[in-house]
């Protein structure tokens, strides 16, 4: 048996352990729960922890495998949840405390699935403000702390504290939301895994509305076969969102394993390689040979449509128009939030109708086109975000300094968003002062099956997934 502690342990380990009877799932959940009360004081990866119902929860698990019910490979592994994702009884703040009493009537649909698929919740994972934000930062509730530094470094956003929770060994997995970068950012800056599936394949319903067109719902994990797990289990179509009814059922397990041996792979130029940090550049440059030592067929490939798509969409239009009309409803007059917040949502609710009818046009034209322009691409590979997490005194500093770094740290996972794509984003080094890098991988929408087949291709080839942050000074 390995000695690897039980908070390091990936899903499939835990799951091994549980189904051998050699681990409680009632004894997992108290050492990640007394772990959480431990490191959250600290890390601020949790908005909220319900211990007693946590603990309920695990023991009804066990007591289901017990008598003979096996829900899967997932049965009896806690996972975290986004506070934009509704669990009944729990308040769903959405990163406000304005939203305090905001008690969810229902579970979210995603939230639905994994207890469906034997996993018990932990707890609530904290977010940036209305999940609108690259960086993380959250001047309401507190941002969360990236575990790779002691000084207080950004842990990227909006998934800001479900990426804390998984890259400080809290939770094994916990669920984010993607509608510019905001699973891949924090998986890049914090040195986890994040996947982004197309918008169709994931359930939205019970998740706090930010963009009908660019919101997803995706897993923040440490192995890529953990993002597989999980995707496996909660994607298909759910009559409470009427987007998921085009879901493509997929199994995404079968051909996990089979290597990178013959791909097409494109190494992304253009935006997505400008103004990159040298450390950012030689991951790259070596995540490349990697695919091309396993047998990939790798070639440079230009994908004009991205910049066309950034341009398309200026001051992130078409979220911040459709953002203002999620908000109308719930808080009307934007007084209690944070100012960057606030003013990108009056752009949107004072945007003209044709300009957004524009960039929404613009978006399903350069879709299309970059599925043509990818026909003999299997996947692209490009940096997940061009500089690594920064101290959050330093992007926080002033207004124009957080707009920078919104802008930096979004840029290269935009894309994906707009036009359609569905994305991983895994380790693939550490630049200076020991923060992770991150590596994504694209693929063509509904192609989940091949991004996580190429990552985990790059994953067993290299080391990078193994390393652990020192929290010594968070305990």
């Amino acid at each position: 048996m390995s000695d690897t502690p039980l908070h390091w342990l990936t899903v499939s380990a835990l799951s091994r352990r549980i189904h051998d009877g050699s681990l409680s799932p009632v004894t997992l959940m108290e050492h990640l729960l007394d772990r959480a009360e431990a490191l959250n004081p600290a890390l601020g990866a949790f908005q909220l922890i319900p211990r007693a119902m946590a603990l309920d929860a695990a023991r009804a698990s066990e007591l289901s495998l017990r008598s003979g019910y096996d829900a899967g490979p997932l049965h009896g592994i806690p996972f975290a949840a986004k506070d934009i994702i509704d669990v009944r009884g729990l308040a769903t703040t959405a990163g406000s405390n304005a939203l305090l009493d905001n008690i969810a009537v229902q579970d979210a649909t995603v939230v639905d699935q994994l207890r469906r698929a034997g996993m018990v919740l932990l707890g609530k994972t904290r977010t940036v403000q209305f999940a609108l934000g690259g960086p993380g930062v959250n001047r309401d509730q507190g941002t969360p702390h990236n575990p790779w530094a002691e000084e207080h470094h950004v842990p990227g956003g909006s998934s800001s504290g479900s990426a804390v929770a998984v890259a400080a060994g809290i939770v094994p997995i916990a669920l984010g939301t993607d509608t510019g970068g905001s699973v891949r950012i924090p998986a890049g800056l914090c040195g986890t895994v994040g996947l982004k599936p197309t918008v169709c394949q994931v359930s939205r319903a019970g998740v706090f509305p930010i963009s009908d067109l660019l919101d997803s719902v995706g897993p923040l994990t440490r192995s890529v076969e953990d993002a597989a797990l999980v995707y496996q289990a909660l994607h298909g179509a759910d009559p409470r969102d009427a987007m998921s009814l085009t879901a493509r059922r997929q199994d995404v397990l079968s051909g996990l394993g089979d290597g990178a041996r013959g791909l097409r792979i494109g190494l992304a130029e253009g935006l997505f390689a400008e103004d990159l940090d040298p450390d950012v550049v030689a991951a790259i440059d070596v995540a490349t040979r990697v695919f091309a030592d396993l047998g990939a067929q790798v070639t440079r490939i230009p994908l004009s449509e991205a910049t066309e798509a950034l341009a398309a969409n200026p001051r992130l239009l078409i979220s911040s128009v459709e953002g203002a009309l999620a908000h109308e409803e719930l808080l009307p007059n934007f007084d209690s939030y944070d100012e960057t917040l606030a003013f990108r949502l009056a752009e949107g609710r004072n945007a003209s109708a044709v300009d957004y009818l524009r960039a929404r046009r613009a978006s399903a034209r350069l879709a299309a086109q970059a599925d043509h322009a990818l026909r003999d691409i299997d996947v692209f590979i490009a940096a997940t975000c061009p500089s690594t997490a920064r101290p959050l005194a330093e992007v926080d500093a002033s207004g124009e300094s957080y707009q920078h770094w919104n802008t930096r740290y979004s840029r290269n996972t935009l894309m994906g968003n707009l036009l359609g794509l569905c994305a991983v984003s895994l380790p693939c080094g550490f630049g200076q002062g020991g923060l992770p890098i991150g590596l994504m991988i694209h693929a063509k929408a509904q192609d989940e099956p091949m991004a996580l087949r190429a990552a985990l291709a790059f994953e067993q080839a290299s080391e990078w997934h193994q390393r652990r942050p020192d929290l010594g000074w968070a305990s």
